[in-house]
């Protein structure tokens, strides 16, 4: 199968290593097909109790986790040079717990979040959605369903995500779109990237590679950022746009969709485009 998907497959985007969700991707199907696999994998977090469970609408007082259970016993306060969010309990700072601030919007309760996260105000969230621990999802934040964020994560203000995987490490700070796409370990979207999802012209997206042609089955599919990947500000992919680990896409580059191998350059050149990959 590996042969056949020349070098489509998950491993040669990612190294999973210490991410929460290994599962997801499986070596021997093509990179793509965790996406058609996230709803039913999210679905198995919501079949017990969670602390969110019937929490949904606009969250009026700082809503804190700790140890799996809400606690209202505990101080929420700005600190340290960054005037960063903690908890405290007393003096002592618990830096496992996650905190909600007023103002965000729990649109339903299938949300997780884990330990020592921080949801700013004016968040709109709705799930299914995981979250994992030491992550930043910044103000005016828009999720919208059936998304897996890993851990040391940044969702920032105005990113909208739908329908994507995000490895540990991975941000898009600033005015991005993520839909229907996976952002390797330690990807960083520039300011204004745009992962574009779906085609003009209706029918499946397919990818190019090596001169072969593969099906996706999906009528959505962004882009696919290998591990340390960045983009630079106002940078748009194309659908169905499957980029190496190591790359980088410059600012206000707008990348036509296919398949880049790892530590492939893509750069404005004289009104187009000049792409430089070492296997070329």
């Amino acid at each position: 199968m590996k042969e056949d998907l020349l070098m489509l497959v998950p491993q040669d985007f990612f190294d999973v290593k210490g991410f929460d969700h290994p599962e997801i991707f499986l070596e021997d199907e093509a990179v793509w097909t965790a996406l058609d696999r996230l709803p039913g994998y999210l679905a198995t977090f919501f079949q017990k109790s969670r602390p969110l469970s019937n929490i949904t609408g606009q969250i009026n007082k700082a809503l804190v986790i700790y140890k799996g259970e809400i606690r209202e016993d505990l101080d929420v306060k700005a600190t340290g040079p960054k005037n960063s969010i903690k908890v405290y309990r007393k003096e002592e700072i618990l830096e496992d717990a996650s905190v909600i601030l007023p103002g965000a919007f729990l649109f339903n309760d299938q949300i997780i979040i884990g330990p020592g996260t921080i949801v700013e105000p004016g968040v709109f969230l709705k799930g299914p959605v995981v979250i994992g621990k030491d992550t930043e999802i910044r103000q005016g934040a828009y999720i919208r369903g059936d998304c897996l964020v890993g851990n040391r994560c940044v969702i920032g203000h105005t990113t909208e995500m739908k329908g994507s995987i995000m490895l540990d490490g991975a941000k898009a700070a600033h005015f991005a779109y993520v839909g229907d796409s996976i952002l390797g370990k330690e990807v960083n979207l520039g300011a204004g990237t745009k992962l574009a999802n779906l085609k003009m012209i209706p029918g499946s997206i397919t990818i190019t590679a090596d001169k072969k042609r593969y099906k996706t089955g999906r009528r959505k599919l962004g882009a696919i950022l290998g591990d340390c990947t960045e983009t630079g500000c106002n940078s748009v992919t194309s659908p169905g746009t499957l980029i190496g680990p190591h790359s980088i896409i410059y600012a206000n580059v707008a990348v036509p969709g296919g398949y880049y191998p790892k530590r492939t350059f893509i750069m404005p050149s004289q009104g187009s485009l000049r792409i430089h990959s070492p296997d070329a």
